[in-house]
């Protein structure tokens, strides 16, 4: 794989206070080949911010949704206009951190991994705090993520997820909304992929999915 060979992709809603340097850090990343964003129908003004930001980086890709159709819809644009060898799925709020890029994109670029996930709830690494009923409302739902897709992961809603370009392509996404975890999971699982969780830094647990 080439140095720049990641996709980033960025569904963006109403999130002007933060968008633009949260597009500055995932720039300033070296892996970093383009970054689509898709503006789903934002009414505070986020439209403009992208604007200007598209305006002074050719890797930026701006994408509009002219009427609100949820992340999933987000994402799906953007995954279709994706063209690097491997893609990550970035939320344009201050909670991920795109320095925390490479190791996500170490097994894939080992071929170790087709698919790696984050994972905010493993390891020895500090981590953001929590609120109580979020964090048990989010393991509640990666159990039965699990239990349906006979997998072992810790933290299925996680934005972080890196995959394979050519394999997130072949996936139809149909879910609009916040299904599309559950929904990406679920089929990666399918397909029978090579998958690897891991805590930001370097605590890896693997298996086949």
């Amino acid at each position: 794989m080439s140095e720049k060979c990641l996709s980033v992709v960025m569904p963006v809603y109403n999130e002007r206070a933060t968008v633009a340097e949260v597009i500055a850090e995932v720039l300033r990343q070296p892996s970093v080949a383009e970054l689509i964003v898709v503006n789903d129908a934002s009414s505070d003004g986020s439209r403009e911010e992208l604007e200007r930001a598209s305006s002074h980086d050719a890797r930026i890709k701006l994408f509009h949704h002219e009427v609100n159709q949820g992340k999933g819809a987000a994402i799906r644009t953007g995954i279709r206009h994706a063209s690097a060898e491997v893609m990550i799925i970035q939320d344009a709020d201050m909670e991920y951190d795109p320095a925390e890029y490479p190791i996500l994109l170490g097994p894939i670029l080992k071929d170790k991994a087709d698919a790696v996930f984050g994972s905010r709830f493993i390891g020895s690494q500090e981590h953001r705090v929590l609120y109580f009923w979020h964090s048990m409302g989010n393991r509640f739902l990666t159990l039965l993520s699990n239990m349906f897709t006979n997998l072992n992961l810790t933290d299925m809603e996680t934005c972080y997820k890196a995959v394979r370009r050519d394999i997130l392509q072949s996936i139809a996404i149909e879910e609009n909304r916040f299904g599309f975890e559950p929904e990406i999971t679920a089929k990666l699982a399918r397909k029978g992929v090579r998958a690897i969780w891991c805590i930001l830094k370097y605590n890896l647990g693997s298996r086949d999915l």
